[in-house]
């Protein structure tokens, strides 16, 4: 197994020279980590005796402190920290200062209160006309419902994913998607909006204002689940591990041999997979427990088949057929990690449900990098920490450092 590699090692990110300056705030704390993570110098701003996610559970050690909280160690990660306030005029000067030096503002503040202060985008735009401003609120600064109060439940709720999100048996109640999905969603368009903006800048040496509603970002997540109900008036039902349907679909999740489970519903019909699942099936001694293996043999005959067969054609349906039956007696024989390793081995895509503290330490996800270790010299030990949501070869990612201790840069930023 691969060592974790180390956070502050490598080149710098592809981001480097942007400045961003952002508010600290629940809704865009994600999308100012994605920007730090790839290289640009993210200035985080809190008021006088920090930001209250600070004082969001777990602690490192169960110690309540506000320099131990690891949702904040999580979101704040390659930034810079400074202290000012707002409400005070000498504070507002300062934040002008900072925006004045900054490609990008970054907030998730409740909209009019910037206007308020004399510090939004319309106040600073005729000194800065090439700042990109970036506002991530719950329903956009515009819209009728921009007051409303949300939390990333309400959100989810609201938007659409967690009536799409839950059990076949749908006398159990929906979903919500574990981990800030409503945030991060909003956070991953907000990201892309204002590099996007900066592009585009380059032409016209203009900034925007990019407005992100986080219930319209979360929303088209659904796919098609909207789409269905506004034009063609089909209510989707919720499905145990597969898209939301309004017809119920083939099951897809299975439980191996060792009790976990596994997700076997991607299409596989290429001449060598069907190859593959009667090798398997014969290596295991199953094919004759299999009344339908004939169908993977005329599927060979076909020269495979291929998704867009699956309920067009009989004779390709009823193979796809076998290849589930093939597959869901390999995995009642097997443990579901061998399972998943044999299935790679065969080229066939399967997947393996897996626990949050599974993950950091399964050799796969170990082996592409996602565990990284990040140095912690204040705490005396170094700390295991997701790494990139994504992996691009040509573009380096690291967490350059951990989280800002409160007013940490105040000096080197402040007094710049």
């Amino acid at each position: 197994m691969a060592a974790h590699p180390v956070a502050s090692a490598g080149r710098p990110g592809p981001l480097a020279g942007i400045r961003v300056v952002e508010l600290a705030s629940e809704h865009a704390a994600f999308a100012g980590k994605l920007l730090a993570d790839l290289g640009a110098d993210v200035v985080l701003v809190e008021p006088p005796g920090g930001h209250h996610t600070r004082g969001y559970a777990p602690f490192v050690d169960d110690v309540v402190d506000a320099e131990g909280s690891l949702w904040w160690w999580h979101y704040q990660t390659s930034k810079r920290g400074v202290v000012v306030d707002l409400d005070a005029a000498d504070g507002r000067a300062a934040f002008r200062h900072l925006a004045a030096t900054a490609d990008i503002v970054l907030e998730g503040e409740p909209p009019g209160r910037l206007a308020a202060l004399g510090v939004d985008h319309e106040d600073l735009r005729g000194v800065h006309p090439g700042l990109v401003w970036v506002s991530v609120t719950p329903f956009g600064r515009t819209s009728p419902r921009r007051d409303e109060p949300m939390t990333d439940l309400t959100l989810l709720a609201g938007a659409g994913p967690v009536n799409l999100s839950g059990y076949d048996d749908h006398s159990l109640p929906p979903v919500r998607g574990g981990g800030n999905q409503g945030w991060h969603t909003a956070s991953l368009w907000a990201a892309n909006a204002a590099l996007v903006a900066v592009l585009e800048r380059e032409t016209s040496g203009l900034g925007q204002h990019v407005d992100v509603s986080m219930h319209a970002a979360v929303n088209v997540t659904t796919e098609v689940g909207s789409y269905e109900y506004l034009v063609a008036g089909a209510v989707l039902q919720r499905q145990t591990g597969r898209h939301a349907n309004d017809e119920p679909t083939t099951p897809s999740q299975h439980q191996a041999a060792d009790g976990k489970y596994v997700h076997i519903g991607f299409t596989q019909g290429t001449p060598a997979q069907l190859h593959a699942i009667t090798d398997w099936l014969d290596e295991l001694g199953l094919r004759e427990r299999l009344a339908e293996a004939f169908w993977l043999d005329i599927g060979l005959e076909r020269g495979g088949v291929h998704f867009s067969e699956l309920g067009q054609d009989v004779e390709a349906t009823a193979v796809f057929g076998a290849v589930r039956d093939a597959l869901e007696l390999v995995v009642a024989r097997l443990p579901a990690r061998e399972f998943f390793l044999g299935a790679a081995d065969r080229g066939l895509s399967v997947g393996v449900v897996m626990a949050a503290d599974e993950v950091l330490v399964d050799p796969h996800f170990v082996e592409r990098g996602f565990p990284v270790t990040v140095e912690h010299p204040g705490l005396g030990r170094s700390v295991t920490y997701p790494g990139a949501p994504f992996r691009m070869h040509a573009t380096p990612w690291r967490i350059a450092r951990p989280a800002p201790r409160l007013g940490e840069h105040d000096a080197e930023v402040l007094l710049d």
